[in-house]
């Protein structure tokens, strides 16, 4: 089970390597595309992402990424 569409396009993030960052994955979080803790209760976790090198990376807004928390163009699907 896919989280809640927060948005229809990625949201791209300039990540610092070795830096953990927690990915909404309810789409709940008034912090998109960071976890705020809105999914408590829920059936979803925030997915951990650690950088591996300092770059802008484009984090999925839709929640409907087979390769989270990254967006992988699954936005296009949504009708």
């Amino acid at each position: 089970m896919k989280g809640h569409v927060a948005g229809r396009v990625p949201i791209p993030v300039d990540v610092i390597q070795g830096t953990t960052y927690w990915w909404c994955a309810c789409g709940l979080s008034k912090s998109q595309p960071f976890c705020d803790g809105s999914h408590k209760g829920g059936d979803h976790t925030p997915v951990e992402y650690t950088a591996g090198e300092s770059k802008k990376l484009f984090f999925c807004a839709c929640k409907q990424t087979s390769n989270s928390p990254l967006c992988d163009g699954s936005h296009n699907a949504i009708p």
